[in-house]
């Protein structure tokens, strides 16, 4: 009997830790293509509303001095993905259909380090880390993928190079289902799919990857929300994403997950400029898509996770995408990767305390491997470089580009971000023990990552992925 009793006790106490354990935190993440920093309500958009952008920053915190990993689409997804600089994991620019490269297999991503934890993982929307079978989401970690394998650009009814890009394909996990989707249709679909996941799976600890392909040229949108704006086709489009926003939000609260739920949504580089009136707004800073100026790669970011984030706070401090890996990795109890990342857990920031500075700096590579800047605290340290200019060239109109300077050499300066976010005085003359300083900074950067522009290769960079 005294030993029954024992059992009986032991077998409760199991059954009380068991109730009383907190359930894992699921993780979405929502990645638009091209919104620029001013393409929310929050941030000076006009002609439209963003009611679930705003919802969420009153609910969680906005990041004012948010960075994609680099100006472009494929580099920053890999940024994201494995929590590194784009070019310490072999990556520049955007790869299209002729590439016969993707993310190296050994690189362990969000999605990999949390199937490890048992999480259900789904990746719904655009790729862009490799277009062939063994590049795919479902190669790295991903139990589901639904989308397309690069931009939605890259199809044969380009504006520019009509007929050089093949049908794209619409693919699900492995399998192509279709070619030339209909565009118009991908945010619903896209967040449809995303929906059903997590009712699917509101019992089970979750990782949803929602990578919108808009608002990326060509700009499509559903009846739903045609002509709804008082800014055309691209204040449609944004009024969409808004929704899709909205529904992942929506269908947390009715599965009961809001609390156990961080939702981050962010941009993977800012507005391609000389697309017009297809093209979003940088909310006055200098630059756009394709440079390291500011408009390139400083992105809205949004992080909601209710009663564990304070609501309605700005966070001022340095942050980038190559962040939420670290930061999910504390989060989620999981293993950070074998191999050296780049990115630092936000933790401190999430509750709040926004003395802590787990980024002292940011580095802006562009090209193939060309540290074209620096910024440490408020200050950003550009160095002369050959890149694009949008300035003195009339932007296009209607989903046809305009021309830029792909080859303008743009002087080095020193920037006050604090007093000069648009980048357009040189303070090197007023402050020359600071830019000093971030030279000796950007010299210990050179020697891990390389550096193009002054010809030195780098000791710690990692190949991509690429076909025999």
């Amino acid at each position: 009997m005294f030993y029954l009793s024992r059992i009986l006790i032991l077998f409760c106490s199991l059954l009380l830790v068991s109730a009383t354990k907190e359930p894992r935190t699921n993780i979405i993440v929502i990645y638009f293509d091209d919104m620029g920093n001013g393409d929310i309500a929050r941030n000076g958009a006009v002609g439209y509303d963003t009611p679930n952008f705003d919802q969420m920053a009153r609910d969680g915190m906005y990041f004012s001095q948010f960075y994609s990993p680099q100006a472009v689409c494929t580099a920053s997804r890999a940024g994201l993905l494995t929590g590194c600089y784009p070019n310490r994991v072999g990556f520049s620019g955007a790869i299209d259909h002729t590439s016969r490269m993707g993310l190296n297999p050994a690189e362990e991503t969000i999605a990999e380090l949390l199937k490890q934890q048992s999480y259900v993982t789904a990746a719904y929307g655009k790729w862009h880390l490799g277009h062939q079978a063994e590049f795919l989401p479902t190669r790295h970690g991903f139990d589901e993928f639904f989308g397309i394998p690069y931009s939605n650009d890259m199809w044969p009814n380009h504006p520019v190079t009509k007929n050089y890009y093949p049908e794209l394909p619409l693919i699900e996990n492995e399998k192509v289902i279709g070619l030339n989707p209909d565009q118009s249709r991908f945010t619903t679909e896209f967040t449809n799919r995303a929906v059903s996941f997590i009712r699917k799976n509101k019992n089970k600890p979750f990782f949803v990857y929602l990578a919108h392909p808009m608002p990326h040229v060509p700009l499509a949108v559903s009846d739903k929300f045609r002509g709804k704006s008082k800014l055309g086709l691209y204040g449609d489009v944004i009024m969409e994403l808004d929704w899709s926003v909205g529904e992942i939000r929506r269908a947390l609260k009715e599965t009961g997950l809001e609390d156990n739920t961080l939702l981050i949504v962010t941009s993977d580089n800012g507005p391609w400029l000389n697309y017009g009136n297809h093209a979003g707004s940088t909310g006055g800073l200098r630059g756009g898509k394709g440079n390291t100026w500011e408009g390139g790669q400083r992105v809205p970011c949004l992080m909601v996770w209710k009663n564990k984030i304070p609501a309605g706070r700005v966070s001022p401090n340095l942050a980038s995408a190559i962040d939420i890996l670290p930061t999910i990795v504390e989060v989620t109890g999981a293993k950070y990767p074998k191999s050296k990342i780049d990115g630092v857990s936000l933790i401190p920031l999430l509750k709040g305390d926004f003395s802590q500075e787990p980024r002292k700096n940011f580095v802006y590579y562009y090209r193939k491997n060309n540290l074209e800047a620096i910024r440490n605290d408020r200050w950003k340290l550009v160095f002369e470089h050959e890149g694009r200019q949008y300035e003195g060239f009339t932007p296009g109109d209607e989903g046809k580009p305009g021309k830029v300077n792909e080859h303008f050499v743009f002087p080095g300066g020193l920037y006050d971000l604090r007093r000069d976010p648009g980048e357009r005085y040189d303070v090197s003359a007023a402050y020359p023990e600071i830019k000093k300083e971030l030279e000796a900074q950007a010299d210990l950067i050179r020697q891990d990552l390389g550096d193009d522009l002054q010809k030195i290769e780098g000791k710690n960079r990692r190949p991509a992925g690429k076909l025999p």
